[in-house]
């Protein structure tokens, strides 16, 4: 397929050359970060107070930029337009974004109903959410994630029609209806509204039946249309779509820390064999434990402490470097346009 994407993209950006792995080197593998606030989380589980935007972003940014400054370790950081908005949270913007990480739009309002939204209203989620980051960050998000990984056709289209490089909102597992069971379990209080708008939260089944691989969206314009829209999944482990990410290492690791790390190792072993790069994720509560965030201790993972999740982050972060080269998402996105050879598929 072209690649004019890649020269489109790329203008005035030091990082426009495509990522590589050198012959016999290691594949890549990309890490994001979905900078999701206590607000989010707060709107999400329908609890009070949300409506002030209660934030935790600036000491999140100091452990975040710490630890990956650590492991000299750059990243795509996916932002929230509302919190890019907010004065308050601008400090914390600047950091991330002056340690040079990627700033990928996390939308707007971040729901996570946000497939149920008319084109119109996903122009405008995207289109400010977009706006706010770039005055905040002083970068343009070429990446998009949609909140709880919600996708439609208008979202694509939408995308494309801004230029974007690529989009990540997809999340192959069949776990989807297990983890929405478990949170209207463990949610109170809501409306038969409210719950009707988080009906399809996390997906179905058949999302496990999606590639794991990277692909280009067949949009108005066809797949070799000018900027073709690179689709880049939240990587599972390859054949029993299991879900690798930190969140899940972490809820492993309260069992046993040995047994997480097996699971990330066969996990990984598998990538390499099956050649998935993967595209590895991470959530602010990946860093940041029930003692420091105790609004939140209703979330799997949250008795562990901000310590015990630190040092497993080093060491999954560790593992990783063993077998991959870690880039950001945009470098990977660029790596996967240059080597062609991907398909088109249309959202169903």
């Amino acid at each position: 397929m072209t690649t004019s994407a890649e020269t489109e993209h790329g203008k005035g950006r030091p990082d426009a050359r495509p990522r590589t792995a050198r012959p016999g080197g290691k594949p890549l593998a990309s890490i994001s970060l979905d900078l999701d606030n206590l607000w989010a989380y707060l709107k999400i589980h329908g609890d009070a107070g949300w409506e002030s935007y209660p934030t935790y972003l600036e000491p999140l940014s100091a452990i975040v930029t710490e630890r990956l400054a650590r492991h000299e370790l750059t990243i795509t950081i996916f932002i929230v337009g509302q919190d890019a908005a907010l004065e308050k949270n601008r400090g914390a913007m600047q950091a991330l974004a002056s340690q040079g990480h990627e700033i990928g739009n996390h939308s707007l309002s971040h729901e996570p109903w946000f497939h149920t939204y008319s084109y119109a209203e996903v122009v405008k989620e995207i289109g400010e959410s977009e706006e706010h980051i770039e005055r905040a960050t002083g970068k343009r998000p070429h990446g998009f994630r949609g909140p709880g990984f919600s996708l439609s056709p208008d979202t694509l289209q939408v995308l494309a029609e801004r230029g974007y490089l690529y989009d990540a909102s997809t999340f192959p597992t069949f776990l989807g209806p297990l983890a929405r069971a478990y949170y209207f379990w463990s949610t109170k209080g809501l409306s038969e509204a409210e719950r009707e708008k988080r009906k399809q939260l996390f997906g179905t089944a058949a999302e496990g039946l999606r590639p794991i691989t990277p692909y280009v969206w067949n949009l108005a314009g066809g797949p070799e249309r000018t900027n073709p829209l690179v689709e880049i999944p939240v990587t599972t482990m390859p054949l029993v779509r299991l879900p690798i990410h930190m969140s899940y290492l972490i809820y492993l690791a309260v069992v046993s820390r040995p047994l997480a790390k097996a699971y990330l190792k066969s996990a990984l072993a598998m990538c390499r064999l099956t050649r998935v790069e993967p595209s590895f994720l991470l959530h602010p509560l990946d860093f940041m434990g029930g003692d420091r965030v105790s609004e939140l201790a209703f979330f799997p993972g949250m008795k562990a402490s901000t310590e015990f999740k630190l040092d497993l982050f080093d060491e999954v972060i560790e593992v990783m470097r063993g077998s991959f080269e870690l880039v950001t998402m945009e470098q990977h996105a660029r790596h996967i346009l240059a080597q062609g050879g991907l398909q088109a598929r249309t959202l169903q």
